[in-house]
């Protein structure tokens, strides 16, 4: 077998989604075949020693704490964005000006200004640029999207996606970068809605109208910085958006870091003339399916395990019936990341999608701000 093409990757980012994207560069080649093999050349960040430590447990090279000279080096061919929201623009559009491929977290960007110049550049360069929405390749979301295709649920009426989280229940919480303005560009509309949004364009297609109402149910917290001062929180504790989509379904989307006990619940239900779906990420290897097409003395949701080998990526993890965690889906994006770079085709949700994403996002905003609904308008073609 002919050795495969090596790609050195700069990891910008090494706090969680660093420890994330870290670990799937190293499962990918262990675990798949992707066309293209990572090496894992250079982590950068802001604290030397940490990122030193960082850097010897998850076997990166080199360190630097210059991220425009790691994106400007001619030995690496991959950058992967795993910073702060805020930091995205820039980084994305300076390693896309320098020609690298592009693995980008979410949320995309702060603005739909940011994200539309991050696509330009990409385009401009010519490089791969991926957009890591990672539950899509959970294999019980990729099986719901095989469902829909084969027309199983029919006419789709009802989207109903849910992102919720806990961690802002305490008021001692203090205010960090994510719950200003400035760098979060809002609450969890932007950062969970991004993920809720995503699902709904990858099942059902695109938001075309939507109206928002968004809550602030503590306005006051310690600051970071200095816990005996108190600020502002500036972005919404809480959004709920209902939504119209381009075929003619109904939907909405829940965020708030204020549900109580739930520590990271991810959810949708779909309903349409011939069937459902129902997807927890808290239990992310199960789909529930309901089909008309039964025997009506059996109709009833039916619990898919979605770990069987005929299952997308599965039968490169384990046996039938041994599930996969959160970090799995990492690993897939990563293994479809190196097919394309080394094949030369596009890797979904790309930048393209980011736009749209942000053009729901924003239309979201002003819907709260005019108390109205508004149209999403704008549109990329597909």
């Amino acid at each position: 077998m002919a050795a495969r093409k090596q790609l050195n990757i700069a990891l910008l980012g090494h706090r969680f989604m660093g420890r994330a994207h870290s670990n799937a560069w190293r499962q990918v080649t262990k675990f798949f075949d992707p066309a293209a093999e990572p090496v894992l050349k250079v982590v950068c960040g802001r604290d030397a020693a940490d990122l030193q430590a960082f850097a010897s447990r998850w076997g990166w090279e080199e360190t630097d704490t210059d991220w425009r000279r790691v994106v400007e080096r001619p030995d690496i061919d991959i950058v992967d964005i795993g910073l702060p929201t805020y930091l995205h623009a820039e980084t994305a559009i300076a390693a896309a000006q320098a020609g690298k491929h592009l693995f980008c977290e979410k949320p995309f960007s702060n603005t739909l200004a940011e994200a539309e110049a991050m696509l330009a550049a990409a385009e401009s360069a010519g490089v791969v640029h991926y957009l890591n929405h990672n539950y899509r390749r959970c294999p019980a979301v990729v099986l719901a999207r095989q469902i829909i295709d084969a027309g199983e649920l029919g006419e789709i009426y009802h989207w109903r996606g849910a992102y919720q989280q806990s961690w802002l229940i305490n008021p001692e919480h203090p205010i960090d970068w994510k719950l200003r303005k400035a760098t979060a560009a809002a609450g969890p509309l932007w950062d969970l809605g991004s993920h809720a949004i995503d699902l709904a364009h990858f099942l059902v297609g695109d938001i075309v109208s939507l109206d928002c109402r968004m809550k602030n149910f503590i306005t006051r917290r310690p600051l970071a910085e200095d816990p005996a001062t108190q600020g502002e929180v500036e972005v919404e504790c809480a959004a709920l958006l209902t939504t119209e989509f381009a075929n003619g379904a109904l939907g909405t989307i829940e965020t708030t870091r204020y549900a109580t006990g739930r520590r990271n619940r991810h959810t949708f239900e779909i309903y349409g003339s011939k069937g459902a779906l129902t997807w927890d990420m808290e239990d992310m290897n199960r789909l529930q399916f309901y089909s008309e097409a039964d025997p009506a003395h059996a109709r009833g949701f039916r619990d898919i395990l979605a770990t069987e080998r005929c299952h997308d990526y599965v039968k490169n993890w384990w046996p039938p019936g041994h599930i996969i965690g959160y970090e799995h889906p990492f690993v897939h994006a990563a293994a479809d990341f190196l097919d394309a770079i080394a094949q030369g085709t596009g890797i979904q949700p790309d930048f393209r999608e980011g736009v749209r994403i942000a053009r729901v996002l924003e239309a979201a905003l002003a819907a709260d701000a005019s108390g109205g609904r508004v149209s999403v308008g704008g549109e990329l073609a597909s």
